[in-house]
């Protein structure tokens, strides 16, 4: 093809529309990727609304990619070829320089290239990537199944298996959205004893079809805190939840030791003193996605145990629909653009 389609944005905070483009040729160590899927996270709109720096408009959004590669860049040699299915988060590549990236912490790279803010992003038929941010996808995956795996996914997978806790121990998951409903999938596999935490009674029955042995209503009469401790303290809280009255609740929920968990953004401050942290020697922590190898392990871990993200797919014509659910908080519980 000569041509290919994307759903851009041309200006900060406008309206999405597809447009079509000269088709691109990679350069030295990248690919071009044929969109398959591609995730609808509320991190875009971080891009859309420019409230990050360094974005470029008109911006093509999309940081939940899962493709085939179509196209190597002359010069790269880096064990992929051409038709190979591949995924792309967060972790859209990294510099290799700064001190993080010489330490190999690449996550945290100070120059982190994220797709849709260094590059164009995967709302698109096409998509041009460093071949350090590709993860292979399983063949038990489709590729709706894999892009929210890329971000959504690695982030609460990560988060846990980078925690304190151990199988057996007492395991909370704040939030039942497009990240917690994953992350209480992951504990409930992972052999933590998983509770979930969210708002109403109704939603008791969801929690425990995806595998939490108990579940806290937040807006009970029994605080969180309290709720959490009549189970015997959490080792771990997660808090996929954008909320941070609600996840300073938590922090009296936790046991001594115990680690607190953020994954889930939110701009205001938390309320969290030092002594509740001091005297049972608790942890706060911020936790990021994962790099191109957390993607993978995230993929396999979840084709093995049979873990799904729970989708809506649409086509690329309908990404401003898809976008605005996702906004409206009314997805369920993670949108994918599909190209097919």
């Amino acid at each position: 093809m000569s041509t290919y389609r994307v759903a851009q944005v041309a200006a900060v905070g406008g309206p999405f529309e597809i447009v079509e483009r000269e088709v691109p040729r990679p350069g030295r160590g990248h690919v071009r990727i044929a969109v398959d899927a591609c995730g609808v996270c509320h991190s875009d709109a971080l891009f859309v609304d420019a409230g990050v720096p360094g974005l470029r408009f008109p911006l093509v959004p999309g940081h939940e990619i899962a493709g085939r590669i179509e196209e190597l860049g002359e010069g790269t040699d880096s064990g992929w070829q051409v038709g190979d299915r591949v995924a792309v988060g967060w972790f859209g590549g990294s510099c290799g320089h700064c001190t993080p990236c010489r330490q190999g912490d690449f996550i945290v790279c100070v120059n982190l290239q994220v797709p849709g803010w260094a590059y164009d992003g995967g709302f698109a038929e096409a998509v041009v990537v460093p071949t350090g941010a590709l993860a292979r996808i399983p063949e038990a995956l489709t590729a709706a199944d894999a892009a929210p795996l890329a971000c959504a996914g690695v982030t609460t997978y990560n988060g846990l298996r980078r925690s304190s806790a151990r199988p057996g121990d007492l395991v909370a998951v704040l939030g039942l959205g497009g990240l917690g409903h994953l992350g209480v999938k992951y504990a409930a596999a992972m052999g933590f004893e998983t509770v979930a935490i969210a708002r109403g009674a109704a939603k008791a029955d969801f929690a425990k079809e995806l595998g939490a042995h108990h579940y806290v209503d937040s807006t009970a009469g029994t605080g969180v805190a309290e709720a959490l401790q009549a189970l015997g303290g959490a080792k771990v809280v997660l808090a996929t939840a954008g909320n941070s009255d609600a996840i300073t609740a938590t922090v009296d929920g936790l046991s001594h030791r115990g680690e607190l968990v953020v994954i889930g953004a939110a701009g205001e401050p938390l309320g969290v003193s030092p002594v509740q942290l001091l005297m049972q020697g608790r942890i706060l922590r911020g936790h990021p996605s994962g790099t191109a190898q957390d993607v993978e392990d995230t993929m396999a871990f979840s084709a093995l145990c049979g873990i799904r993200p729970m989708i809506e797919t649409v086509s690329l014509d309908q990404a401003a629909e898809a976008y605005q659910k996702m906004l409206s908080g009314a997805a369920r519980f993670r949108m994918v653009l599909t190209t097919g």
